[in-house]
């Protein structure tokens, strides 16, 4: 079996762009590598990722009035698998930590290398959009993760909590309080999902009258903070990122009745090896308010 993606990346693009010149544009490649009997893949190589990749789908984008290919999961599972062999196959012992902004892994780090010189450890910065998802298509072997997350096919231990604390503008009527209460925040416009804050969602003003206005996307705790100091609204994120992200055109402000964060340590159900459960089990003794597990 082929085990290079190329010949399936290629289609995925063409199928998506319905024309080879755009594929080929999108992949940074001349367009011969997209087109069927040119180089870069065969009549035969093309007809039979177009076969593997879905039968209802057009092999040429000629067809445009036929219904697009929509092979992405099978790539993403051809990926992950490919990840997994290659890590299988690694002389040096290899482990790949996810973690969640704000969160210093670097106590065990330090302990799980002092303990396996050979061991070659990588960080994987995640975000909200992805901290599971690296865990199931192996991109990392364990997780440090804000709950809550959809626990399917994991393996998920409690370390501890954290205060959670509202960003605002420098700005805002609030700025330079030493503590509010949520309902302080009813009026104000939450630049996250209204379900991550339920004390907040329950009292919004906005959503009680239906004048919610759209959230941008959002792809990291930067850009979201970028938009709390423009005054387009306020965040409501744990204290160990507030520290680690400070500025001066931002006040971290704590609030009185907002639930805690949950950190846990998370793995995928049937891939507990050793080394992870030496992970989990450094993390939950070294990572700061770990002893005060929840």
């Amino acid at each position: 079996m082929d085990v290079d993606l190329r010949k399936l990346r290629y289609f995925l693009a063409v199928a998506e762009e319905l024309h080879f010149g755009r594929a080929a544009e999108r992949l940074h490649i001349t367009p011969s590598p997209c087109s069927p009997g040119r180089s870069g893949c065969s009549r035969a190589s093309w007809a039979w990722t177009c076969s593997r990749a879905t039968a209802a789908a057009p092999c040429s984008p000629r067809r445009a009035n036929s219904s697009s290919a929509t092979p992405g999961p099978l790539l993403a599972g051809a990926d992950a698998l490919l990840r997994r062999v290659r890590a299988a196959g690694e002389s040096v012992t290899r482990l790949t930590i996810g973690f969640m902004p704000g969160i210093t892994m670097t106590p065990v780090v330090r302990l799980l290398r002092e303990r396996h010189p050979g061991l070659d450890v990588r960080m994987l910065r995640t975000g909200w959009h992805d901290q599971v998802e690296v865990l199931h298509d192996a991109r990392a072997d364990v997780g440090i993760v804000r709950l809550p997350i959809d626990p399917a096919g994991l393996e998920v231990r409690p370390l501890y909590t954290e205060p959670r604390l509202v960003m605002v503008a420098s700005s805002h009527p609030l700025a330079g309080k030493e503590t509010v209460r949520v309902a302080d925040l009813a009026a104000d416009h939450l630049l996250q999902d209204p379900d991550a804050v339920p004390e907040w969602r329950d009292i919004a003003v906005e959503l009680r009258t239906g004048e919610r206005r759209p959230v941008p996307a959002i792809h990291s705790v930067e850009e979201k903070l970028e938009l709390v100091a423009g005054g387009q609204g306020i965040a409501v994120i744990p204290a160990s990122t507030a520290n680690f992200y400070t500025r001066s055109d931002v006040e971290a402000i704590p609030v009185e009745d907002l639930g805690p964060n949950h950190v846990a340590a998370a793995w995928p159900t049937g891939r507990t090896t050793g080394l992870v459960e030496e992970f989990v089990d450094a993390a939950t003794a070294l990572l700061p308010g770990a002893l005060h597990a929840s």
